[in-house]
């Protein structure tokens, strides 16, 4: 399970990082993308995650997709 999210950590900073600057999701995308980067440098570093930690990151993987998908959303009615 922990290599699927982090995989999936992983997608979602990269989708997140390409967010135009002038999508009104932008800020609220740089803030899940930093958090994930945090969690999956403390991944890297071998460090073992708590279930705090698990629920922290399912939570901003959760979020991280609704912003791309809202995103997606404000490009199809432009």
């Amino acid at each position: 399970m922990a290599d699927q999210n982090y995989n999936l950590a992983k997608l979602l900073t990269e989708r997140l990082e390409h967010l135009s600057a002038d999508s009104t999701f932008a800020h609220r995308a740089s803030g899940v993308r930093g958090s994930l980067l945090r969690i999956m440098e403390r991944i890297e570093a071998g460090e073992r995650m708590n279930s705090d930690d698990q629920v922290l990151l399912d939570q901003l993987i959760q979020y991280g997709f609704e912003i791309l998908e809202l995103a997606a959303k404000e490009i199809g009615a432009s």
